[in-house]
């Protein structure tokens, strides 16, 4: 351990002796015990560089991209000095997370991941550790240096008040709508006929038929059937927890028996478990209601509508007492799952929602429309338009929220960089004579 530390710090006395000259091994930057690579930086400006349409300025983009990396370093170097630490249990947590994702992505079919990126899923983990613990490093500093601010209503204003009349931020078009949302009753006949398949294609693989033809002629969930009811990986607590109960209990190639869930009936084929991520395919039958029970769910939503609009009883009223939503809790208001407000605009809405609501003017109701919520089960629906924001410049009365989350945003980012330019002071940096003329390296007064 000495020896090694030895030769770490002889090292940086060589690359301090004629880091005015030369870059020395490729290093271009040093930050406390930190280094930086040439090689570093030219990795991170071809990622950085496939999303930049105009690539022309490309010393100016390095120099970017050297602050980043710098700054980047310059969180671990204080990290260390605060003794702050990230367990392996969060890096792993961290890194399987970001390859679900991906594996979600594409289907759950690793070999697309692996193709990609020209490694095995273990390389490419093995790969991930460090960029990820940069990023939670970076995270938990970031987190210490800005959890206690906040913003007053006066530094609101202050804040919009510092962009002219032609540069003020456009906020598109909002609306906020509700719905009262009828499902039509399946019959007892249709649950049977719909486990009889289930029972049939499940007694089919045990004789020797393939689960993933028979997932891709006949499972109801169009997200899975065209890769054969492959799932992919998850992790507990992303499926339903019927559907994880007896997933988790299966064995890789058991198939389980009937499963009920929200989204109507499985039945599940392990495919692979690691710890507590499985791989699973499904087949998945939804009943179907009948002809006779839509008709009857659409005259009811025509029965009420007139009520509503007559005014004979509120529209939150109606919810809460005709609704067959979760949506009925909260007086039909339908909440936006990106924003938690109620308000959307059109890239957070779908499309055929969207639609409706063009044709409406605040305070109207459409008529009864077809809709499949996200368990994928039919029904039907009334659509109620409360508020519509036309496009239009940001200004306090209508947009209080979003630019109290633009200020703060701004007092944080200042509060980083003034920690930032404390550490700058108090930290042993240098810098390659190649990049010294770096607008940061003067605005930082890095000798």
């Amino acid at each position: 351990m000495i020896k090694k530390t030895i030769s770490f710090w002889a090292l940086i006395l060589i690359v301090f002796n004629v880091f005015s000259q030369v870059t020395v091994d490729g290093i271009i930057a040093i930050i406390g015990k930190e280094i930086i690579l040439q090689s570093d930086l030219e990795k991170a400006y071809v990622e950085r560089i496939a999303s930049v349409k105009s690539p022309e300025y490309v010393e100016e983009m390095k120099c970017i991209i050297l602050q980043d990396l710098i700054f980047s370093k310059l969180m671990i170097h204080q990290a260390d000095l605060d003794s702050i630490i990230i367990t392996q249990k969060e890096l792993d947590e961290q890194i399987d997370a970001r390859m679900r994702d991906w594996l979600l992505s594409v289907g759950g079919d690793a070999k697309i991941i692996e193709q990609h990126f020209g490694k095995t899923i273990a390389e490419i983990k093995q790969e991930m550790i460090e960029p990820m613990y940069n990023r939670l490093i970076a995270e938990r500093i970031t987190y210490e240096i800005t959890e206690d601010i906040t913003v007053t209503p006066s530094e609101v204003k202050a804040y919009l008040s510092q962009f002219s009349e032609d540069s003020l931020p456009i906020i598109p078009e909002t609306f906020e709508y509700g719905h009262i949302v009828k499902i039509p009753p399946v019959s007892d006949a249709e649950i049977e006929n719909i486990k009889n398949r289930l029972n049939e294609y499940r007694e089919r693989v045990l004789k020797g038929e393939k689960f993933s033809m028979l997932a891709r002629l006949y499972s109801d969930d169009p997200g899975s059937a065209a890769k054969g009811g492959v799932l992919g990986f998850v992790e507990r607590g992303v499926l339903y927890p019927e559907f994880e109960a007896v997933a988790f209990s299966l064995k890789p190639g058991e198939i389980s028996t009937i499963v009920q869930t929200k989204a109507g009936y499985h039945i599940i084929q392990m495919i692979e478990r690691k710890g507590e991520s499985i791989n699973c395919a499904h087949i998945l039958l939804q009943p179907k209601p009948s002809t006779e029970e839509q008709v009857k769910a659409l005259e009811f939503l025509d029965s009420i509508r007139p009520l509503i609009i007559e005014e004979n009883i509120d529209f939150s009223t109606a919810a809460k007492r005709f609704s067959d939503d979760l949506t009925k809790n909260n007086g039909g208001w339908v909440t936006n799952r990106y924003t938690g407000s109620f308000k959307f605009d059109r890239e957070s809405t779908e499309p055929a929602t969207f639609a409706v609501l063009q044709k409406l003017n605040v305070g109207e109701y459409s008529t009864p429309v077809p809709y499949v919520n996200e368990d994928g089960v039919m029904s039907y629906r009334i659509l109620y338009l409360r508020e519509r924001t036309k496009e239009h410049k940001a200004n306090l009365m209508d947009d209080y929220d979003i630019i109290k989350s633009a200020a703060l945003e701004a007092k944080k980012q200042e509060a980083i960089d003034k920690w930032i330019l404390n550490k700058v002071q108090v930290t042993n940096i240098k810098i390659s004579e190649k990049y010294k003329s770096c607008p940061f390296v003067i605005e930082w007064n890095i000798p």
